[in-house]
């Protein structure tokens, strides 16, 4: 297939273009290559490129700085989204679209299924949100693939953050009252290659199995890298952020599940695997 990755840079971006061209003709854009805001420009890009896919990985992802930047969030994951979604339906390709656990509010006890009620806290929910809007009345063939909590070799993450703190830190405090489950942009990645193999179009919610809060999570990154350092539990109000956060974002692989693939591993034996990257 001919695949065309928008935001190839990105964390996610990167781990795409090596999983899928291994057996696709991959075309990649980046930030300095596509200004997905101009219409005109998209639009064009996309039909030269002539996909059979295309997955838009692209956003603005600083949920803080949507806050005091609200414009710019709705531009990019918004507008800009609308923009692609277009440019596939005039190239009449199918398109997957990377959204986000923050569709919801988090005051589920159990984890989101990908028919549950969106209700996105903060702007840039609301703005991934009516980009999946916009998906959804536009086209047809497309694949909305809702994930959580990334992170990867190829962009500033948790794990990485975690790291470096503790270099400089004897203790750490970390927030033990949101609850979700990490995912590697590898497995991300994977599942997006198997995904778009049939035409089964949806919304697809797809993370690592198994969750935890972040405070647990920090534990297993020093427990795997061998690292000594005291954490401290705090809640999210001892923390305060500009944007809210959602308590509980779990989600449920339910739609994955019910198209036959195969479960996607726990999130400690992928965070074992991106550790060997790091050469600790």
């Amino acid at each position: 297939m001919k695949i065309m990755i928008i935001g190839s840079e990105g964390m996610l971006g990167h781990d795409l273009v090596d999983v899928l061209s291994a057996e696709h003709q991959v075309s990649t854009t980046t930030i300095d290559t596509l200004d997905i805001t101009d219409i005109g420009k998209t639009i064009k890009t996309v039909k030269e490129n002539d996909p059979d896919v295309l997955i838009h990985a692209a956003a603005f992802t600083n949920v803080d700085e949507s806050e005091s930047n609200p414009d710019l969030a709705y531009k990019v994951n918004a507008i800009g989204t609308r923009n692609v979604a277009v440019a596939c339906q005039a190239a009449d390709c199918a398109m997957v679209y990377i959204c986000t656990d923050y569709v919801f509010d988090g005051t589920n006890k159990t984890p989101y299924y990908e028919y549950d009620e969106t209700k996105p806290l903060g702007v840039y929910g609301k703005t991934k949100h009516t980009g999946e809007l916009y998906v959804r009345d536009i086209l047809n063939k497309f694949y909305i693939v809702r994930t959580a909590w990334l992170y990867g070799y190829n962009g500033p993450n948790f794990v990485a953050t975690m790291l470096n703190l503790a270099k400089t830190n004897d203790t750490i405090s970390v927030v033990n009252d949101q609850i979700g489950s990490p995912t590697y942009t590898v497995d991300l990645a994977k599942a997006i290659a198997l995904l778009i193999k049939r035409s089964s179009y949806g919304i697809y919610h797809i993370t690592n199995s198994d969750n935890c809060s972040w405070y647990d999570f920090a534990k297993e990154i020093f427990k795997q890298a061998n690292v000594d350092v005291e954490l401290k539990p705090v809640t999210t109000e001892e923390f305060p952020r500009p944007a809210p956060r959602p308590k509980y974002s779990v989600l449920e692989n339910y739609n994955w599940k019910m198209e036959g693939y195969p479960k996607i591993r726990n999130y400690k034996q992928a965070l074992a695997d991106y550790m060997k990257l790091l050469k600790l």
